[in-house]
């Protein structure tokens, strides 16, 4: 399998560690000829707007929308949570997302960068080790739609959940050294959705 990084802003390097580590092929996407090439996305936190408008200028908007659209595996941690949801709460005017996940979600809903904070939680995944998650400038769920499995959530709020071919995050695992949710999206969240597609 092949795993992208959209490479445009934020954690890439640490995203691809963390895949690599997992055993998976990674590629920096910075354009669609890149994107033409994996089998999945993962689109790592920064600042969800700047991203956005970098996939625009660089010609990736709306392939990746594309791709999502048909059934490409995507998983977004913190921005990428954003870029991924129908509906964002408190949105910049004119922001756009890539969509695909039928959530709404509040920017900076844990208020802003002197509120970042850590916090072991428990992670739906079939096992009952808790996970560190980095909270910075998180995003939450107000609202999930129909087909959406919440697998986290902090003070009531979900702040992890996937659809059959979407996983996405509030928080940063790629900044913590364990890789239980980027083994979580290759193993139960991709595989599963590319077998379907072949």
């Amino acid at each position: 399998m092949k795993v992208g990084v959209l490479a445009l802003q934020g954690d890439v390097r640490e995203h691809s560690e963390a895949l690599t580590a997992c055993g998976v092929e990674v590629v920096n996407v910075r354009r669609p000829s890149e994107l033409a090439q994996v089998d999945a996305l993962v689109m790592p936190g920064g600042e969800s707007t700047t991203i956005a408008q970098l996939a625009q200028i660089f010609g990736l908007f709306l392939p990746i929308r594309e791709r999502i659209a048909h059934g490409m595996p995507a998983y977004g941690s913190c921005a990428g949570m954003i870029l991924l949801a129908d509906e964002i709460l408190d949105a910049k005017i004119g922001q756009e997302t890539f969509g695909g996940l039928d959530i709404t979600v509040r920017r900076n809903a844990f208020g802003r960068q002197v509120d970042s904070f850590e916090s072991d939680i428990a992670f739906n995944d079939g096992s009952d080790a808790l996970i560190r998650a980095v909270f910075i400038r998180a995003p939450w769920v107000e609202k999930v739609g129909t087909g959406v499995q919440v697998l986290a959530e902090v003070d009531s709020h979900p702040v992890a959940v996937r659809s059959k071919s979407i996983l996405a995050t509030s928080f940063h695992p790629e900044l913590t050294g364990d890789n239980r949710i980027h083994r979580y999206f290759i193993e139960e969240v991709a595989r599963a959705a590319l077998q379907q597609v072949q």
